[in-house]
């Protein structure tokens, strides 16, 4: 097989790598640290769980809803700049929220808008590359560098400064994100409806392709604990925030890496062969953090295999998903793995962690363990 030396330059490669970057700083500031504000904000281990659910909870139907509309108008790019234009204005209703419900409120407005965003980009950037999607890391990788750059210099700023800022913090992100939306060609944004071969029931009826979507949920079910309770975790065992912080990077670190050479692994082994090394290395990981998560080194050991709970088995995903939803179901299918893995798994697993956090503590990431393996035997058995 020739070797990936000397290739043409991806098209629109700066433009497309930056919206990456600093939609991933957002979530590099708001997924470690929100559940810090919400705490200091006075609400108790069931509401954050709640709480952090909610993004993920309206990815149920919102993404699904906006891949229609941009699969059935083409205006994908006009789509993205609104939902992340509203989706700012929308979150200014923070700095008001004084009671749970009224935070529920603006996080499920904020949070409807917002998810218009993401699974579209990639589509865009798949149908950028075309034939080389299988190089979709080498611009992604970005957006783990946003994330690092985020979770290192938000988790220095809380040690010193209140946890007030973060909301002023994830409110100037956005509007950099919606900025970087206004300078992409509208070439690049192109997606001209195809002709569609059948309905989108044909291509969900093809072996192996909801047997993937329940793998993407359980997946994102076995990260709840993580994303909703580690950095409390870690400042409970007497770590400082700016520690939990450098904990955070060096998963994505990690990332960044794999997504170095994934163009390369996806062409020299087997799709499925990936996804379950990826789901039995999640197993291991959440082994590692419920049995020794009071030693920095097998800390480090744990979050090194984030290349892999996310970096590998995101890559795959995006290969896979262009390859089986064509003929215009571009966007539908990107919505899809949107609701059932970032969407319902994660808001399955941050409600039942923030459940049996009190009860449990670290224990937790036991079951997720459970879970993650559960979900390398099922993609064993039935993943095509």
């Amino acid at each position: 097989m020739p070797t990936e030396t000397r290739q043409p330059p991806i098209p629109y490669y700066w433009r497309l790598s930056s919206f990456y970057l600093f939609y991933f700083a957002l979530l590099g500031t708001l997924v470690p640290y929100w559940s810090l504000y919400l705490q200091d904000r006075g609400f108790i281990a069931a509401q954050i769980g709640l709480l952090m659910a909610i993004p993920q909870i309206t990815k149920l139907g919102a993404p699904n809803l906006w891949g229609w509309l941009a699969d059935r108008t083409g205006k994908r790019l006009r789509i993205i700049r609104l939902g992340n234009f509203l989706a700012a204005i929308i979150f200014t209703g923070v700095f008001v929220a004084d009671s749970f419900w009224s935070m529920v409120v603006v996080l499920t407005g904020f949070s409807f808008f917002w998810n218009a965003v993401l699974a579209q980009f990639e589509v865009i950037t798949l149908d950028t590359l075309g034939d080389r999607s299988h190089r979709y890391s080498q611009i992604r990788l970005w957006g783990s560098v946003g994330f690092i750059a985020a979770v290192l210099s938000v988790g220095a700023l809380l040690d010193v400064f209140s946890v007030a800022l973060l909301p002023w913090i994830l409110l100037a992100s956005l509007w950099l994100i919606w900025l970087c939306t206004q300078f992409l060609p509208a070439g690049a944004a192109r997606n001209i409806q195809r002709e569609r071969q059948g309905g989108l029931l044909k291509v969900l009826r093809q072996p192996g392709v909801l047997a993937f979507f329940v793998c993407a949920f359980l997946m994102q079910l076995s990260h709840g604990p993580y994303y909703t309770f580690f950095t409390i975790h870690l400042v409970d065992m007497g770590l400082s925030r700016t520690v939990a912080g450098a904990l955070w990077a060096l998963g994505v670190i990690a990332e960044v890496g794999l997504f170095l050479i994934m163009h390369w692994l996806l062409v020299r082994f087997p799709w499925k062969a990936i996804v379950v090394a990826s789901l039995l290395l999640a197993a291991l990981r959440w082994l590692v953090i419920a049995s020794v998560a009071d030693s920095i080194p097998w800390l480090v050991l744990a979050q090194l295999l984030h290349a892999a709970t996310f970096g590998s088995f995101h890559a795959a995903a995006m290969a896979w998903l262009h390859r089986t939803f064509v003929d215009g179901h571009a966007g539908q299918g990107q919505a899809l793995y949107a609701s059932f893995g970032f969407g319902a798994g994660w808001a399955v697993g941050a409600g039942i962690s923030g459940m049996l956090w009190a009860k449990l503590g670290a224990d937790s990431f036991f079951l997720a363990a459970g879970v993650a393996f559960i979900a390398s035997v099922l993609a064993w058995l039935r993943l095509r």
